[in-house]
């Protein structure tokens, strides 16, 4: 599609394999979890009901944490390396394997986690845990994937680690909401992720396979005699759906650059109509913020909301990444010359700040993308990530179940945020005429759980200088955005 020799050729699909897609494969049944409490709970289940293999891909793991804290029983017995621990010696034909980012393992070490005490329980042959240090200088293994006997496949953004666990309510202060050595409440977090079964889950499990087999040099075959493996306690989001698989892998050790993730995020923005959707932890991708601000100096282009936390995590991000959002707002303020971007970040019932780790990406009713991926530079080109996605392609005949379920997403989200019900942000979409800039302008409040303008500060100093040079986070990916641009631009008329 986006071949140098041939040219762009326009395009009906969103997602096509090969291009901003590795594989599309179909779910058996697809859900998504909204913040981690339940997702911790279903992947505890999850996991003690192993038949063969467990395999965690992560940047981080945690032991300590406990995965399931709102029901009773022993606080030991619901910690991540007790359930694993149980899940073994309970099963004598179950394998486990967790493979971390090397990097995540120092900042682990640094908090006062000793992790190798996975490896000295009693069946050290089957539970392991070891690190990947297969990647570029100051690149990250960032994918957050967990996949059970081949057969069931959790990925998206949610870390299995410390300071993640929230309910959707985003207390002030929350009992469960406790570091496991201080106990101190990090407080509000929140994130998403997603879950399938079936040939997308396989196909998932042949890329966890593939990563461990890189970062550990052991080849493991996949798993065909697991039983269906749905968790019972989890409602479907969707069932026999199509899913789509986009990376990131960057060149390094003569594997070449995998820009699937970029490709679809700039074939996204070029095709949309009417809204787009963004929840992300960084707002800080040049190229992108390009790509948006071409689509805002059109007369009839699309609405973009984005929700992003009020600052970055931890000093290095906040100099890498603010900087950068303040200079491309910036920029995105001198092209809306129609009134039709906003960026906003969540706040609690005491205006306490939330913070956002989700990677959503909704464009208008049509995709719904959920993923490991920031909105940064390095999440394009330089980390390894995988994002999931869902498409209502115009010719498919269930096309206006899959859009309901999409823009209803949307609206979940947003009605976390805005603290209403999901209808009531339809019902204000509907009132501002489909204007999601109005809606979400309708339904903000002064007071209470809401979502808050952010107000970039007015760069000096070495922060101009880092916004300017992009030094701590430097794009590593061909220009495709004209290309892309025409590829899709048949379909920017609205319907």
């Amino acid at each position: 599609m986006f071949d140098e020799n041939s040219g762009p050729v326009a395009t009906e699909d969103l997602l096509v394999a090969g291009e901003t897609c590795w594989r599309v494969e179909r779910a058996d049944q697809h859900a998504v979890f909204i913040d981690a409490a339940d997702y911790f709970a279903a992947l505890k289940g999850a996991v003690l009901r192993a038949q063969r293999r467990v395999l965690f891909i992560g940047w981080d793991f945690d032991p300590r944490i406990r995965l399931d804290p709102r029901t009773s029983g022993r606080r030991s017995r619901d910690r991540l390396a007790q359930v694993l621990e149980d899940a073994v010696r309970d099963n004598p034909e179950l394998e486990i394997g967790l493979l971390q980012w090397d990097l995540g393992m120092i900042v682990a070490l640094n908090r006062g986690l000793a992790p190798i005490v996975l490896l000295n329980r009693r069946t050290p042959d089957r539970l392991t845990m070891t690190v990947d240090t297969h990647h570029p200088i100051g690149g990250a293994h960032h994918q957050k994937i967990v996949v059970i006997d081949d057969c069931l496949a959790f990925a998206g953004g949610i870390d299995v680690t410390a300071d993640r666990w929230d309910t959707s309510e985003h207390l002030d202060r929350h009992p469960h909401r406790r570091r496991p050595r201080t106990h101190h409440d990090r407080g509000p977090w929140h994130d998403v992720t997603s879950l399938v079964s079936g040939p997308a889950a396989r196909a998932i499990g042949d890329l966890a396979r593939e990563r461990w087999e890189s970062g550990t040099g052991k080849r493991l075959e996949p798993v065909t005699d697991a039983q269906l493996c749905w968790p019972p306690e989890v409602e479907p989001f969707l069932t026999d759906v199509d899913v789509a698989i986009s990376r990131t892998r960057p060149e390094h050790g003569g594997q070449s650059l995998v820009h699937e993730i970029e490709l679809l995020w700039l074939a996204a923005v070029a095709a949309a109509r009417r809204t787009v959707y963004i929840e992300s932890q960084y707002f800080a991708n040049r190229r992108i913020a390009e790509a948006i601000a071409d689509r805002l100096r059109e007369d009839d282009g699309p609405e973009f909301v984005v929700v992003n936390p009020e600052t970055a995590y931890g000093w290095l991000d906040e100099k890498a990444m603010s900087p950068a959002r303040a200079k491309l707002l910036a920029m995105l303020e001198d092209a809306d010359v129609h009134g039709r971007f906003r960026i906003y970040f969540p706040v609690t019932a005491g205006r306490r700040p939330v913070y956002v780790h989700a990677k959503v990406l909704v464009v208008d009713d049509r995709l719904l993308r959920i993923g490991s991926a920031n909105l940064n530079n390095r999440s394009m080109g330089l980390d390894t990530e995988c994002d999931l996605s869902i498409e209502a392609r115009a010719d498919d005949p269930r096309r206006d179940e899959l859009a309901a379920a999409v823009t209803g997403l949307r609206d979940r989200l947003l009605g976390e945020h805005l603290d209403v019900p999901p209808e009531e942000v339809a019902a204000a979409l509907a009132a501002c005429d489909g204007s999601l800039v109005e809606a979400v302008e309708q339904l903000r409040r002064p007071t209470g759980r809401s979502l808050v303008p952010i107000d970039p500060p007015e760069l000096r100093g070495v922060d101009r200088v880092l916004a300017e040079t992009e030094l701590l986070d430097a794009e590593r990916t061909p220009n495709r955005w004209q290309r892309v641009r025409r590829s899709f631009r048949p379909r920017l008329r609205r319907r």
